[in-house]
């Protein structure tokens, strides 16, 4: 077997494979033979009949599949052992193809098409300047992190006069339009409410300052303006009940329970980053902001990753490209494609390409590989960007061990982790090839960066 490459272009090339008959006949014979032992033809006996009967059988599809495969393992073979980069899939080669005919040759010749990665010269040096917006910690941002941990951390406790978010608990009885008891109406026993979170504003006033053993009429419909499900939760029906009854009802307060917000101590410090870590109030403020800081990070690298793109492009310019071979490969690979269609979104498809082929030239140029410890610190900063996202700030190192052990078993979340890493030190090779322009600005600024791009 015989495989050679001719460039046709910068961006094609023609590979050919040749086939010889002491390439293939040892196998065809081979196979024959174990086709002959298990065939059952009517007349003879199992594994008896006739070679020529079996050979003429299923010579040629014999023949047909073994060089086949002797096709494909020279051309990939050839491809990966002379390390040639191409984009896709080899095709056939429809112009310079001669006919094959299983008949009467004895040698092959099978010519394909490739498409070839272009080279790509990225040229990035300190001369380039991209900005690098470092998100302010706000101490709005502190105290609002502060407040969280002392809500979590705080206790309740019975009052005797409702103020803010309180929580009523009482006797709830339906009044008839005259304001006296409804007689076979509705009587609720240890109903519980927040009236400050009452969507009407009359109805919630009502309630400012009430006391332990008052009674206030309200309307619980008007309350919750109408929601049905909040009507049926404070009158503990079902929900298609709950939207019929308009009616006042008279609360006789039980209870007010108020929650008391955690001081801001030592046992506040140690809940929260461990015995010992933090031992006074400005260490404690000080964690938070680096907390903050190291969750707002990620996003300055993604800003800075979007706006680093363009002038990467800029940079390496237009490619060359197999434009007709991408457009066949396309076609011939993408289920439910037509030219219509490929031609709609080929545009899209060659600007991702040309990034991507320019993520890979930055990889290899810059020597950028993934280890287990690469996963293992992407898979903890995606577990802690999670846990942020309830309010959880510092989640014990063995907690977020435990997690991002766990998302490396999973075969995809590996594989999104592995695609993650690589990223970041693509990335990271960029900061380190330019010049970045910093900048220090609010969060709500930062934000507003995004909505200007849309």
């Amino acid at each position: 077997m015989n495989v050679t490459l001719k460039n046709i272009d910068s961006a094609n090339a023609l590979a050919s494979v040749k086939i010889e008959k002491a390439d293939y006949q040892e196998k065809v014979e081979k196979s024959l033979k174990n086709i002959r032992l298990k065939a059952n033809i009517p007349g003879f006996r199992k594994g008896m009949t006739p070679m020529g009967m079996i050979k003429k059988m299923y010579g040629k599809s014999v023949l047909a599949e073994e060089i086949n495969k002797l096709v494909g393992e020279g051309l990939y073979g050839y491809i990966r052992e002379s390390k040639v980069n191409i984009l896709g899939e080899p095709l056939p080669n429809t112009t310079e193809q001669k006919e094959i005919d299983f008949d009467t040759q004895d040698e092959f010749e099978f010519l394909f098409d490739l498409g070839l990665v272009p080279e790509i010269k990225i040229g990035l040096s300190k001369e380039d300047v991209v900005n690098y917006y470092n998100v302010i910690v706000s101490q709005e941002m502190i105290d609002k992190q502060v407040a969280a941990y002392t809500e979590r951390n705080g206790k309740y406790e019975q009052v005797e006069a409702i103020d803010g978010k309180d929580m009523v608990k009482g006797l709830l009885v339906e009044l008839d339009e005259n304001g006296n008891t409804k007689e076979e109406g509705l009587q609720v026993e240890a109903a519980v409410m927040i009236p400050a979170y009452f969507k009407n504003e009359e109805e919630k006033t009502k309630f400012t300052g009430a006391t332990v053993g008052q009674s206030v009429v309200f309307n619980p419909n008007k309350a919750c303006g109408g929601n049905d499900y909040e009507i049926a939760h404070i009158l503990k029906v079902e929900k298609e009940i709950a939207a019929g009854i308009v009616s006042d009802f008279s609360l006789t307060i039980q209870e007010i329970t108020r929650h008391i917000p955690g001081a801001i101590d030592q046992q506040l410090f140690d809940t929260v980053y461990g015995e010992g870590v933090v031992t006074s109030e400005g260490e404690f403020y000080a964690k938070i902001r680096e907390s903050l800081a190291a969750q707002l990070q990620p996003e300055s690298d993604y800003k800075f990753w979007i706006d680093a793109r363009p002038v990467i492009e800029e940079k390496v310019g237009a490619l060359q490209l197999p434009v007709e071979f991408l457009k066949r490969w396309l076609l011939a690979s993408g289920e439910n494609k037509t030219p219509e269609s490929v031609e709609e979104e080929f545009p899209a498809m060659v600007t991702e390409l040309t990034w991507h082929l320019i993520k890979e030239e930055i990889a290899k140029a810059n020597d950028v590989k993934v280890e287990e410890a690469d996963m293992l610190n992407v898979a903890k900063m995606a577990t802690r960007a999670q846990f942020a996202s309830y309010g959880m700030m510092d989640v014990p190192a063995d907690i977020l061990d435990k997690y991002a052990a766990d998302m490396l078993k999973d075969e995809k979340a590996r594989r999104n982790l592995i695609e993650r890493a690589v990223e970041d030190k693509i990335r990271d090779a960029v900061k380190a090839l330019i010049s970045l322009n910093e900048i220090e600005i609010s969060q709500e600024d930062f934000y507003k960066l995004f909505e200007e791009q849309k």
